[in-house]
């Protein structure tokens, strides 16, 4: 079996305040860095209950799973990861666009990038912006050097700071050990559904989604979230949160 080493970002990188999945916070970050308010982030109150899914609206483009890292999640994580390579997809060919996560604490801003960068929603992301900058210096690159631009954007580390300080919450200090993750589910304009982890060697392709079906589709929830749950045994911090149009 191959060695897997530890995915997380080693004490010395740099280190963000962990973002709380507020959905208002989460809309106004995207919407200062560069993304167009006919999009906005909705709280999930439920992905069992029909009537409550109704309340956001359809197509979902992406979603995003707040869930506890648990001892299981590892062990499949790890399984599911020793027989696959390290990610090495850049230019304009790629499926989609993955950033590997070295920014300690900075798992949400992940999800909201590669929420944002990948199917339709990549069209309501405005020019000249920070995130249509970012989007095009990062496609020709490959990963590791991704990673280190995300690290060296000033302005993606100034919006994120001043979200993530706002929260309900009291914000936890940037250095803290956080035990609850973000992963991202997005449907690409070929129908297929990725999971998108910076903490995973690369994107997964979870399967192919009729024209029909997004990402809060019965389909794409039990090949995601559910997932998840299931694994989850009795810690139920989870919490989900969807990009799709805006109710302004």
């Amino acid at each position: 079996m191959a060695t897997i080493t530890n995915p997380d970002p080693s004490p010395s990188a740099p280190a963000f305040i962990p973002l709380e999945a507020n959905p208002e916070l989460m809309t106004s970050l995207l919407r200062k860095l560069g993304l167009s308010s006919a999009l906005q982030i909705h709280d999930v109150y439920s992905i069992t209950e029909p009537e409550l899914l109704a309340f956001i609206p359809r197509p979902a483009l992406s979603l995003l799973l707040v869930f506890p890292v648990s001892a299981m999640y590892e062990s499949l994580r790890l399984s599911e990861d020793a027989g696959v390579d390290e990610y090495k997809g850049k230019g304009e060919a790629e499926p989609v666009m993955w950033w590997k996560q070295t920014i300690r604490n900075a798992c949400g801003l992940m999800g909201l990038l590669h929420a944002v960068s990948n199917g339709p929603a990549k069209g309501f992301i405005e020019t000249d912006t920070p995130l249509s900058t970012l989007l095009a210096q990062s496609i020709p690159l490959a990963p590791t050097e991704r990673s280190a631009l995300l690290e060296k954007t000033p302005a993606l580390a100034s919006a994120h700071h001043e979200a993530a300080s706002q929260g309900q919450t009291a914000a936890p200090d940037a250095q803290d050990d956080i035990d609850l993750h973000y992963v991202c589910f997005v449907k690409t304009d070929d129908g297929t559904l990725w999971e998108l982890d910076g903490r995973r060697k690369g994107p997964i392709a979870r399967g192919n989604l009729e024209a029909n079906e997004d990402v809060l589709s019965d389909k794409a929830l039990l090949w995601g979230p559910l997932k998840f749950l299931e694994r989850g045994g009795d810690d139920m911090r989870f919490s989900c949160v969807a990009l799709a149009g805006s109710l302004d």
